[in-house]
This record gives structure tokens, sequence and C-alpha cells, in this order.
């Protein structure tokens, strides 16, 4: 039996939208040509497995899934205080969504691929532009 492909959705805290998740990224990778976008999690996700077979993490901006990163790799880090944590080591490619409406919730949850948004395309600072009430309308009529 092949092995399921699973997503993780997580709010984007601090971040207004696309772009600046991407900025951040973008800087922190500007300090050492070798680093690797790395987001930090507290809980290891336990089916690392399924993941890993091409798992994304959706990132959910004021309410809306807006983007997506592929997960490349889990890494085990540990804090300053000497806590494990887990570092999900995300694709540099950052890909817009259809935007899907997502109630608060804390920490990240897996996601379906079923219920996963597609993709509307690979994100260039200027492509996000569009008021989000005007996309969520379009993404419900299905015009994008």
């Amino acid at each position: 039996m092949p092995l399921e492909k699973i997503n993780i959705i997580k709010i984007c805290v601090g971040a207004k939208g696309v772009h600046d998740l991407w900025v951040w990224q973008k800087e922190k990778q500007a300090t050492d040509i070798n680093s690797k976008i790395i987001h930090v999690t507290r809980m290891r996700p336990q089916r690392e497995h399924e993941l890993l077979n091409g798992g994304s993490i959706y990132w959910v901006f004021k309410g809306l899934i807006l983007a997506r990163q592929e997960i490349i790799s889990l890494q085990e880090l540990r804090s300053a205080d000497g806590i494990l944590k887990c570092g999900l080591v995300l694709s540099p490619e950052l890909y817009l969504t259809y935007p899907v409406r997502k109630r608060p919730f804390q920490g990240w949850r897996y996601l379906k691929t079923s219920d996963a948004p597609k993709d509307l395309e690979k994100y260039s600072p200027g492509n996000d532009d569009l008021p989000k009430d005007l996309k969520m309308a379009m993404s419900e009529l299905g015009l994008v």
C-alpha cells in the first residue's frame, strides 16, 4: 500500500500577509548563504513519514490560508534552556494558494491533501497585491 501524504497547517503569527513571511525568510537567508529556512515548533509530528512524502506547511494569515511551502525534512533542535524542539526545514519556494477561510487555532494541525487548497502560483513580490476580500470572492466563484 503506497504511503499517504499529509500536510501541516499553521497560523503565521506576526505576519500581516505572505510578503511579510517572504521578507523575513529572505532576510534570514541573507545573513548566512548556507542557512536553511527552518520553522521551529514545540511538538514533533508523529506522522513524519507521511509528512516527508511531499507534504507542505500551509500558512494562515488573518483567518485565510494563503500560502504553502514544502517540508523538506525535520530536525531535532534543543533550545537554550535545554527543551527539545522540532525544526521543520522548508523549501525556499513559497506558493500562493486559493484563499480558504480558517478559524483560529493554536499550534499546528494536520491537513489532509484532499482538504488543502490548490496552488495559484509561485510567490514573487507584488503578485499578492489583490485585496483579500476580492481574492476570497473570486475563489468562491471559481474565478481564480
